[in-house]
């Protein structure tokens, strides 16, 4: 029964952080449905208004093509462009109504099923070995990896998948506020990704998040003899039931762990993880030296 749980566990949340996570992202998830059938609508009342594509949009602000993205399901339409289209086809209200279900479609499932272990978290450990963890990124440098995905992702994909990263960290402004922890690799701060002004307002941002009160970054350094991570990235997220769940990053078959036997090995990693590290005060130190160098 419980390998039974945890394998649904398994199949229900499969979303990841860093450079792992969304890497199966697509319209084929549950909000793809509901994004197709919103456009179908919009395609069915603009028919029965008697308008052409490029006549909604210039009724509406919006271009041609966008409408037809729009109405083939391509494109997640934004609140005022349904408010606009009710009332342009006169709607009464159906069409703007619509806007709760697209906004829970905005990001995909993946990243909604994290989001909500996350407000469910009184405390999160995040270690990570390749790139800047999801909670800590800009929006420029969560961009930039998005922009470096093979196979590679659209523009609208990139969009949509940038703005579901930056929803997550309302987590940082949550009352009462969880602890976070993070342990960064040296590496992940010095890789010039999206180029080096991009780091830059990377490495600024590590240093304004390292001074709340409830958040605490470290830096492994790679001079470091010993570490207990070297089996890849992963997070602990213990919950407010008192229950704690793991998620394991390895390409392609990473998910959550909530195996309490396999969650315990993974907050021993991470706890050992963090005494091999500079501490938060020194790690705030390292970070300045290479925002300097930088």
């Amino acid at each position: 029964m419980a390998d039974d749980e945890n394998n649904r566990d398994r199949e229900h949340l499969t979303a990841l952080d860093g450079d792992e996570e969304e890497r199966d992202f697509g319209l084929e998830d549950d909000s793809g449905a509901v994004i197709a059938a919103v456009g179908r609508q919009v395609k069915l009342w603009r028919e029965a208004a008697g308008l052409r594509a490029a006549e909604l949009g210039t009724a509406i602000g919006y271009s041609e093509n966008l409408v037809f993205k729009v109405e083939g399901g391509r494109r997640i339409p934004k609140p005022e462009f349904l408010d606009r289209t009710d009332e342009a086809v006169g709607a009464g209200g159906k069409i703007s109504a619509m806007k709760k279900d697209v906004e829970e479609a905005r990001y995909p499932k993946k990243v909604r099923d994290l989001t909500k272990l996350e407000a469910e978290a009184v405390e999160l450990g995040s270690y990570a070995g390749g790139v800047i963890d999801g909670l800590l990124q800009t929006e420029e440098y969560a961009r930039a990896l998005y922009g470096e995905r093979r196979p590679a992702y659209t523009e609208d994909d990139i969009e949509r998948l940038v703005a579901a990263r930056m929803a997550r960290q309302v987590v940082f402004d949550r009352r009462p506020a969880p602890l976070l922890t993070f342990v960064q690799e040296e590496s992940t701060l010095r890789r010039r990704t999206g180029g080096r002004m991009v780091l830059r307002r990377q490495l600024e941002h590590l240093l304004e998040l390292s001074q709340l009160r409830h958040v605490e970054i470290q830096v492994m350094p790679m001079e470091a003899e010993e570490h207990a991570g070297l089996g890849g990235s992963h997070r602990i997220l213990k919950l407010k039931d008192g229950k704690a769940v793991g998620l394991n990053e390895i390409q392609l078959i990473s998910g959550l762990i909530s195996d309490p036997r396999q969650v315990q090995i993974l907050e021993m990693r991470y706890n050992l993880i963090r005494s091999q590290a500079l501490t938060p005060r020194l790690s705030r130190e390292f970070i300045e030296k290479l925002l300097g160098e930088t």
